[in-house]
């Protein structure tokens, strides 16, 4: 199953509801960056209006946090409406009773890697994992370029997942996917696309995520 999930990185934060209505009818989850000014050098939102978009959202969210702390600073965001949590791993001190403590909750529980952080950092706590993801890029701002170089880790990721038949964990690429860039990361093994600038500096942002979705479904 493809899943597209836009990010609202690049959209028009004066007009977040109006942004998230563009692309609700066709998208399969939205994309939350937070970012604390602190593990990446930008800042988004903190914690009360990250809620409130979860809250005001018709999508099921996905909040990616790229924040310190996330041993502590996670659970909130367990406790809100959002469908998935994100933490990085270089960003927790244990990674694996943190992920356990947002499934405690009924969260979909997610690890994230930096594209410095090797696939075989992560091997021992996929099991408590519901998703996998890779940066390709360097997290902390949109409208970056794919790292073509993260491919090989997106096949390491594949490779391992279906080798240890964990076939209902989600393999998520996050950064610079597009219409020329998704399916290299499909071939690769992705099955879960954040694209950011992409769909929101586009004149059709629905356009471009039904767009993104056939490219990469039509990648055998």
């Amino acid at each position: 199953m493809i899943r597209i999930c836009p990010s609202i990185l690049n959209a028009n934060f004066d007009d977040l509801p109006g942004e998230i209505l563009k692309i609700s009818e066709v998208s399969d989850l939205l994309h939350l960056d937070v970012m604390d000014g602190k593990f990446v050098p930008n800042f988004t939102f903190d914690f009360a209006k990250a809620s409130a978009i979860i809250s005001a959202s018709k999508l099921p969210v996905d909040v990616h946090l790229m924040i310190a702390d996330a041993d502590n600073e996670a659970i909130p965001y367990a406790k809100t409406e959002a469908l998935s949590i994100t933490i990085h791993f270089e960003a927790c001190t244990n990674p694996l009773a943190t992920l356990k403590r947002i499934r405690s909750f009924g969260k979909r529980a997610a690890l994230a890697v930096k594209p410095n952080t090797p696939f075989g950092a992560i091997e021992e706590l996929i099991q408590e994992c519901d998703m996998i993801l890779i940066m390709t890029v360097e997290p902390g701002f949109g409208g970056q370029s794919f790292m073509k170089e993260m491919l090989p880790k997106v096949e390491a990721a594949r490779n391992y997942l279906d080798q240890k038949g964990y076939r209902d964990i989600w393999l998520e690429v996050d950064g610079g996917v597009n219409e020329e860039t998704i399916a290299l990361a499909r071939r690769a093994g992705a099955d879960t696309f954040v694209a950011g600038s992409a769909v929101f500096k586009s004149e059709n942002p629905a356009g471009v995520v039904e767009t993104l979705r056939h490219l990469a479904d039509a990648v055998k």
